[in-house]
This record gives structure tokens, sequence and C-alpha cells, in this order.
């Protein structure tokens, strides 16, 4: 069953920019895998511009053969970019309380200006 999340960016007005993240939106899940390997603005800002994804991996791309079909390990599956589904752009909330209460999922992730994520249930 999957637990869907939202993966943003708080940027500089305050504003949050994020996607949809289809599977293992919980804490142990999509949480580790955004604070081990997505504290940093300029990679989770590439993340962000594939639009939503299917599952997040700790890397974004990949040179070798990936696709949502024959995914390689460790690599992000987003619907656009792997699957050739028209690309669902980041969404843009114009505060976290707004991000908050547009939140569908059950968990959403903002990086925030200061360099800490925030976890919102």
């Amino acid at each position: 069953m999957a637990t869907p999340s939202r993966i943003g960016i708080e940027n500089e007005n305050g504003s949050i920019t994020s996607i949809y993240c289809h599977w293992d939106g919980y804490t142990e899940g999509v949480g580790v895998t955004l604070k081990e390997h997505y504290s940093n603005s300029q990679k989770l800002r590439m993340l962000i511009n594939l639009g939503d994804i299917s599952i997040l991996g700790e890397q974004v791309a990949t040179m070798d053969e990936h696709t949502f079909d024959n995914p390689k390990q460790g690599v992000t599956v987003a619907y656009h970019r792997d699957r050739g589904e028209e690309k669902q752009e980041a969404r843009t909330d114009v505060s976290i309380e707004q991000f908050k209460n547009r939140l569908v999922g059950d968990y959403g992730y903002v990086y925030t200006k200061g360099g800490n994520w925030l976890t919102i249930r």
C-alpha cells in the first residue's frame, strides 16, 4: 500500500515549492532518505524539477539505463522522465501553513531556509 507524501523546499520569500511522492512517505522511508541524501538545496531543487515522483531514491538521476519498468536501484523514479507521462509541475504554496492545509498524503517534508528538514503530519 502506498504512503504518499509531499517533498518541498522553503523559498527566500517563505513560499514552499513541492512535489508529490507516491511510495514510502513515512519518516523511516522518505524522511530518512531526504535527511541522508537531500540536505543540499541544489540537489533538492534538481529533484523538485522532475515534477511528481513515484519513488524517492538516493540519487536524482543516473547515466545508466533507467525506466519506470526497469529502474536502477537507488535512483528516483519520476512519472514524466521515466514513464513518459505528462509532467506534473511542482506546486507552490504561499507559506508553510498553506502547505500544511493542502497536504493530501500522510506526510509532508519541507527543507527550510535554515537548512533543516521539517516533518509535517
